[in-house]
């Protein structure tokens, strides 16, 4: 075998190692790439909603951390160590703003200082809220599906900003989820169409669903706490609660899973109505086998639990 023949088999052998690993071998943070090692980026996020987000156009591509579990209340989570040691290591850390994670927002601005740092809810135009007086930007965007589709566009680029050669794979996951979304869109719309009229007024624990309501064509009809969770309403705040719930005629209110539903409980059984079997999902994902472990499931569960208490005719399993 001369020398020739050789080198034309070991050329041979080293394309043919590096097509196989071209596909996009992934070994821990590392991503094979055309026969070159990239360290995949790492993406740290503070919420079961934004991980899902960020999960779906990343995929294997990223390396991937949510702060918060489901369950856990944004509004009144307090960081640990493990966070802070967590955000000093990201590369890219997206978070909602508009003051939604108060206590981890602080810790990013302290402990993110090498991260890329995006408030994904700060590129849309909020709902203004009254809160004690102080006009305040409401931050549960995520109600309109709209504004979900237009913060998985940014999440694709400020990704693609991560790992450029991936662009055309991070593009391709984000209109993928698109056409996921915008079904989801109509399909909530459809559903609170079939509610009564009189019956499209929604009364919750606190107020996280003004996007939804505004989008889907519903009433806020009342809640025990503003737009964040951490003052407890007073006995005047529940007393004018009750009497709005009568007024109003509606057949149901309606707990959420973050919040103790005690007290509106207590408040539907003073002003005589029912409280929704199924609690809502507000501010964070359901747990494995939850129903609403995506942001999608959790939508739909929503919508057939308020469109089914409310006395419409959802199309549900």
């Amino acid at each position: 075998m001369n020398h020739e023949t050789i080198m034309k088999m070991k050329a041979l052998f080293f394309a043919g190692r590096h097509l196989a690993v071209g596909f996009g071998l992934v070994i821990g943070g590392w991503l094979s790439l055309a026969g070159l090692a990239v360290a995949r980026p790492r993406v740290v996020v503070t919420t079961t909603l934004i991980a899902d987000w960020v999960g779906q156009v990343g995929q294997d591509r990223i390396q991937l951390s949510s702060l918060l579990q489901p369950g856990v209340d944004p509004h009144v989570y307090e960081p640990t160590p493990a966070d802070a040691a967590a955000l000093e290591q990201a590369d890219l850390v997206f978070y909602n703003g508009y003051n939604l994670e108060p206590g981890l927002i602080r810790l990013i601005e302290a402990t993110a200082q090498g991260a890329r740092r995006v408030a994904l809810a700060e590129i849309l135009e909020p709902i203004v809220a009254d809160e004690d007086g102080i006009p305040t930007p409401d931050p549960h965007v995520w109600g309109n599906v709209e504004n979900v589709i237009l913060m998985v566009e940014h999440i694709a680029q400020e990704l693609t900003e991560q790992v450029p050669n991936e662009a055309a794979f991070f593009q391709a996951n984000a209109a993928a989820y698109r056409a996921e979304l915008e079904e989801l869109h109509t399909w909530i719309g459809e559903q609170i169409q079939t509610i009564p009229p009189a019956n499209r007024v929604l009364v919750t624990t606190h107020d996280a669903f003004a996007y939804y309501t505004q989008a889907y064509g519903l009433k806020m009809g009342g809640s025990l706490l503003g737009i964040s969770t951490e003052e407890q309403p007073s006995a005047q705040t529940v007393a004018q609660l009750v009497e709005e719930i009568r007024a109003l005629g509606v057949p149901a209110v309606f707990a959420e899973t973050t919040l103790n539903p005690a007290l509106i409980q207590t408040v539907a059984a003073e002003a005589g109505v029912q409280v929704a079997e199924q609690e809502l999902y507000s501010d964070s994902l359901g747990e494995a086998g939850s129903g609403a472990e995506t942001y999608v499931a959790m939508m739909r569960l929503n919508t057939c639990t308020i469109v089914a208490a409310l006395g419409g005719s959802p199309d549900c399993p």
